[in-house]
Formats: structure tokens, sequence, C-alpha cells
């Protein structure tokens, strides 16, 4: 990692890691938690994080889609970075209006990168990203700023999806 890089998981864990016990939506239980409104909510970390994501954001991407709902400030952000337009995806399909899943930039045949704030097992990534697929969308790869897991994500993996990440949970604890 550069100075950089070592001082803005130094800013992320100061601000968003707590210690004890907590039940993540995995369903797995951990010591340690990284509460994303922390560092999400927070200008002063919100941006440069924005910054730090961008270069990996993928070549030929054409749209970022943030996740409901701690994705979308990242995808804001990010957004704000790359000039790439954004989606907003919910977790369940609007009953009203639109009726849409995904909101904001249109994805029908575009390559599309999911953005998430932390993930674990990937489960939602994976629902959304089925979602977005039976919309038109082209989506191969997801980018989080916080993975807690170690190696490959293998629910991600055989979703066909190429997890990018800024931090690792161990880098971060160090």
């Amino acid at each position: 990692m550069s100075d950089f890089d070592r001082e803005l998981a130094a800013r992320i864990v100061a601000a968003a890691h707590l210690t004890g016990e907590f039940k993540l939506r995995s369903g797995q239980t951990s010591n340690h938690y990284f509460d994303k409104y922390r560092f999400e909510a927070d200008p002063e970390l919100l941006w440069p994080i924005a910054r730090a994501m961008a270069p990996l954001v993928p070549s030929g991407t054409e749209v970022l889609a943030g996740l409901e709902l701690g994705g979308v400030p990242l995808a804001v952000a990010l957004s704000r970075e790359t000039g790439l337009p954004t989606a907003f995806v919910r977790k369940e399909r609007k009953e009203y209006g639109t009726c849409r899943i995904a909101e904001g930039a249109e994805l029908r045949g575009r390559a599309v990168c999911v953005i998430e704030d932390v993930i674990t097992t990937g489960g939602q990534v994976v629902t959304s990203v089925g979602d977005l697929r039976a919309e038109g969308a082209r989506v191969d790869s997801v980018c989080c700023v916080i993975y807690r897991g170690e190696g490959v994500c293998e629910p991600l993996h055989a979703a066909g999806l190429q997890l990018i990440h800024l931090y690792t949970m161990a880098q971060l604890l160090g």
C-alpha cells in the first residue's frame, strides 16, 4: 500500500471500526464491524475514498450501479470522480410509479460496474446483479470499499463477477 492508502485506511478504521459482537447480513457473527455509514456520511472521508476507488473501475464501464443503501452515496461520489452516470439499485422492485428495480442511468445493453460498501459473502450483490442482468445490463464487475473475506468470494465468482476492492478487512486491521 502507498502512504496515501495507509493514511486513508487508518482514517476509515478510526471512523468506522467497532468491536463487540455483531450479526452480519450474511448471518455470520463477528467481533469486528465496519459501520459504513460513518465513512459514507463524512465528506472528509467519502471524497478521498471515491478518489482512491476511481482507478479501480474497469475500463469500458459505462454505468456505475450503487446498491441500496450503502452503495448509493459511494456511487454518486465515484460518479463525480469518473464522470460516469449512476443508477440506484433497490433491493426490491418498486411497486408504484415506474415499478423499476433501478433508477437513474439507463442500463439495458450497457457495461455496468456494481458499487457496494462492504462485502462479506456477496449474497445481496448476487441477487441484485441477477435483477440488473434481467433488465438487460451487462454486469461482470463489483467494486467495494471493504471486502471482509480472503481470497476469492465464491458466490461472486460463481455468478461470473470480478470482485475489486479498495481494502480487505485484514489490511485494515493489519
